[in-house]
């Protein structure tokens, strides 16, 4: 079966976009990061998204939209979300965010491994292949040395496993459950479990950050409820490096925001990331195989 004629268009549309979603976040939660604590800023965006997604599920399909049939799996979603984002936002304290960022989208490789393990998808040679050079190519990023290397930089490698088990855990949920409902039961698991944790270390919120909140809240949940549909609707060795496009909308927001220039290893790396997804898809497609 061709990709072109599959849903895997579909499934890489929807992982590109949550990406760059995902970006805007981290760029507001950054922001916000040097006033707040991170649980503090998980717990407000996941309350603030729960708030807005009840009240579209009230529009869309009243109680049926509440309804579902995995509630184990949202709730182990949820708590997922939460360690995944907690352990990348205490990362950005402790090393540079490029290096951070760089760790994290180790991911995909992750996907692809729990889809093999679990999921029982085959991936071909030329899959694997292209897996190695992206991861290459975060290596060449992040140019580990035993100089540099501490323990920090096990927090957005947990942050990595966190959340591609997350993502891999959509494929258990059934085809008849809606986006709106995969998001709000992302959302409230989030608020549940950010919110007791955030007590400690809460801090008065200013009326100028109303709006950076929104903006998580917003951005993020749509975020991922554009890649756990990605992660629905196609295999996930295939969409899964396709979110190594979050590393181009990072240098760029980072230059448009932060005023950040990355180096040349950078665009060297991203480059390699960038064409290990590219070639995934166009080889299914030459091959003629069923996506893997």
């Amino acid at each position: 079966m061709s990709v072109f004629s599959s849903r895997v268009p579909l499934g890489i549309a929807c992982i590109t976009s949550g990406i760059f979603c995902l970006t805007i976040s981290d760029t507001l939660a950054k922001w916000l990061g040097h006033m707040y604590s991170p649980m503090q800023i998980l717990f407000l965006r996941g309350g603030l998204a729960a708030i807005v997604l009840l009240g579209l599920a009230a529009a869309a399909g009243g109680r049926q939209a509440l309804q579902t049939l995995h509630p184990g799996i949202h709730l182990l979603r949820g708590a997922l979300n939460v360690a995944a984002a907690y352990c990348f936002y205490l990362s950005l304290t402790m090393l540079p965010q490029a290096e951070a960022t760089a760790i994290a989208f180790s991911a995909p490789f992750f996907v692809t491994i729990i889809s093999v393990l679990f999921l029982k998808e085959r991936v071909a040679l030329g899959g694997w292949l292209a897996l190695c050079i992206g991861f290459a190519g975060v290596m060449l990023v992040v140019r580990p040395s035993p100089s540099n290397m501490q323990w920090a930089a096990l927090l957005p490698l947990a942050t990595a496993l966190a959340y591609a088990v997350m993502m891999t855990t959509a494929r258990y949920i059934k085809a008849q459950e809606s986006m709106l409902t995969m998001m709000l039961y992302l959302a409230l698991g989030q608020a549940v479990f950010a919110g007791p944790l955030s007590v400690p270390v809460w801090q008065p919120i200013q009326s100028g950050h109303l709006l950076g909140f929104a903006g998580i809240a917003l951005f993020s949940t749509l975020g991922l409820g554009l890649i756990s549909q990605a992660f629905r609707v196609a295999p996930a060795s295939i969409v899964a490096p396709f979110d190594y496009s979050g590393l181009i909308w990072a240098a760029l927001f980072g230059w448009l925001v932060w005023h950040e220039i990355p180096s040349s290893w950078f665009y060297m790396g991203a480059l390699l990331i960038a064409g290990s997804g590219i070639y995934v898809a166009l080889f299914h497609e030459r091959s003629g195989k069923k996506p893997s």
